[in-house]
């Protein structure tokens, strides 16, 4: 529960209202209380002494602290209805913020799903708990500490035997709440998984029905169905056999009370009336203790939920600059002439790499000169793809320095860093919006001419085909265009903003030969103006570039041109070759 404190600064602007709210709904609380007091003395007065006179002040008293409960709850609902909506959506906007801060080596490690319902079911769970059971936990045990005042003045006798239920209801909450946060916990986080594999379905229900697999799809979908219905029916279970003691119990002491109440007025040792009024009392006391089990249920949910939700916060951003500098091998040089792209023992392994395992890349040294093309090659799983997601900072290296003109990568501002290096990545994800919004998030601010002109370059006159042009909405990942016309709109992303650096990775794999050659005679006057590194499988793209680079065993093996490389390296030859196993390498000088 302690969890829950962490909401404090989020809820602190709106603590009066939340104050305003309990004062209400404590009032409405109290006034219930009063209504005992009133029935008391209508049993001993008018009702007792058969006069109908005076019986219609005291009902008039009744109505009004009925009207008045009315008018105390609507105050409390209305007082914080729209402020806790505020507050929820500023955690939502604070979770959605450090989804986009967060390296992207946390998103390799979460589902979709687990964060889609940190995001939405989560803060709802918790919005819950500070707009009613929060209050209610205030307002129940207040009045609950109100009411047994005044049953004690109404006759200690019976107060003492309505409380005897008190000690075990305590020592069971406590042993309760435990179990209940960790299947709670459970039960969030299967949900997480489930939503997972939801989205996957849907994301990916081409490949499910090309393949006939969507019944085992659908198989999967209910055993996880299964696994959670498992764990809430044993919430369910747990809740209700806290309901059944924490009503049968009061049930059972209210009960006795009667008995015994009943015995003393047939001796003349109380009144008729204060009998009714102690019931009445004891009744409306009632509530606060029935609903304790509800209240310590839902705090649980929005303790667990506060957690998750923190969980993500509380993940670091990136590497402190302070360490940074301490990883750096020398001062950061600043580069009186254009030096291009240079790493220098670049080693790299992902976090959650098997321990014992080598890095995937184990001191990469290379250097792109300041205007050049250069093509990086090698085959699958080499680490091409991983190598350029370094140089934008979406992994951080292990080892080693990455340099732009002089100018360590890890000293500059990422937003900056990612304003300089513009990136194409082989799958082309596109958003859930229009063309012009889709390609300008490589250059925000760009006007219409630059958009026509990356457009021309990766040749995607097709969007003037479209229905709208290129303010046509392209739906979720852009799946309602063909692969070759994604790929063309994430191309023209990439150059759009003219960028001093320029990072493609197998840009033109989805595209056919004909339009392949004329994106390639565009993309040359493009290369012409930045420095680049172009990942390829293709000799027509490799004729893209000025020099080419082998990656391979986690290291550059070779640079030189392409007609070089076909001279010198057989891995080179193969690689172009198309050949399933490569040859052992060795000198083919003639």
């Amino acid at each position: 529960m302690r969890s829950l404190l962490r909401l404090w600064p989020y809820v602190r602007p709106v603590r009066t209202r939340l104050v305003v709210s309990v004062t209400a709904a404590l009032l409405a609380s109290l006034s219930t209380l009063l209504v005992p007091i009133v029935l008391g003395r209508i049993v001993d007065g008018p009702i007792a002494e058969h006069d109908l006179e005076a019986l219609w002040p005291l009902a008039a008293l009744l109505l009004l602290l009925g009207l008045s409960e009315a008018a105390f709850f609507h105050l409390r609902r209305v007082v914080v209805a729209r402020p806790l909506a505020d507050v929820e959506t500023t955690l939502r906007g604070e979770l959605f913020g450090k989804l986009q801060r967060l390296p992207v080596s946390f998103h390799d490690r979460w589902g979709s799903g687990q964060l889609l319902s940190r995001a939405m079911s989560d803060l709802y769970v918790m919005r819950t708990f500070l707009s009613f059971p929060l209050i209610f936990l205030v307002v129940n045990t207040l009045t609950f500490l109100a009411g047994i005042a005044l049953m004690f003045t109404q006759d200690w006798r019976l107060a003492l035997i309505t409380l005897g239920p008190a000690v075990p209801l305590f020592l069971l909450t406590r042993r309760f709440e435990s179990r209940y946060s960790r299947a709670t916990r459970l039960t969030q986080d299967r949900n997480g998984d489930l939503a997972t594999l939801v989205e996957e379905s849907v994301l990916g229900i081409r490949i499910l029905k090309a393949f006939g697999r969507h019944r085992s799809m659908a198989e999967r979908f209910h055993q996880q169905s299964a696994v959670l219905r498992r764990t809430e029916l044993e919430k369910a279970g747990m809740l209700a056999n806290l309901w059944s003691i924490v009503i049968g119990l009061p049930e059972l002491a209210l009960g006795c009370a009667l008995a015994v109440g009943a015995y003393l007025v047939a001796h003349d040792e109380l009144s008729a009336g204060a009998l009714v009024a102690f019931l009445s009392t004891a009744l409306t006391v009632r509530w606060p203790i029935e609903s304790l089990g509800w209240l310590m249920a839902y705090s649980n949910e929005a303790a667990t939920a506060t957690d998750r939700f923190f969980e993500v916060l509380d993940e670091p951003d990136a590497e402190p600059a302070e360490a940074v500098r301490t990883t750096t091998t020398a001062a950061v040089k600043t580069a009186t002439t254009p030096d291009g792209i240079r790493l220098t023992g670049v080693r790299f392994r992902y976090p959650d790499a098997p321990a014992g395992t080598p890095d995937l890349l184990r001191g990469v040294d290379l250097h792109i000169r300041s205007g050049e093309t250069m093509a990086l090659v090698g085959a699958t799983g080499s680490g091409k793809t991983t190598l350029t997601a370094l140089l934008p900072r979406l992994y951080e290296i292990t080892a080693g320095t990455i340099t732009l003109d002089g100018r360590d990568i890890r000293e500059l501002d990422r937003t900056h860093l990612r304003e300089l290096v513009a990136v194409a990545f082989e799958d082309p994800i596109l958003f859930s919006t229009t063309i012009r919004e889709n390609v300008l998030m490589g250059a925000p601010g760009a006007g219409d001419d630059q958009l026509r002109a990356a457009l021309a370059t990766a040749q995607a006159g097709f969007v003037d085909q479209l229905s709208e042009g290129v303010d046509t909405e392209v739906g979720e990942q852009g799946l309602g265009l063909s692969g070759g016309q994604r790929q063309r709109l994430a191309l023209a992303r990439a150059v759009v903003g003219d960028p001093a650096f320029l990072v493609l990775d197998d840009p033109l794999s989805a595209l056919d030969v004909h339009t392949e050659a004329l994106v390639e005679r565009a993309l040359r006057e493009v290369l012409a103006s930045t420095t680049a590194l172009v990942v390829a499988h293709r000799p027509s793209t490799v004729l893209l570039a000025d020099r080419v680079a082998v990656l391979a065993d986690g290291r550059i093996e070779t640079v030189g041109t392409h007609q070089e490389l076909l001279q010198s390296s057989a891995r080179y030859r193969a690689l172009m070759s198309g050949e399933a196993a490569l040859a052992p390498e060795r000198s083919t000088a003639r």
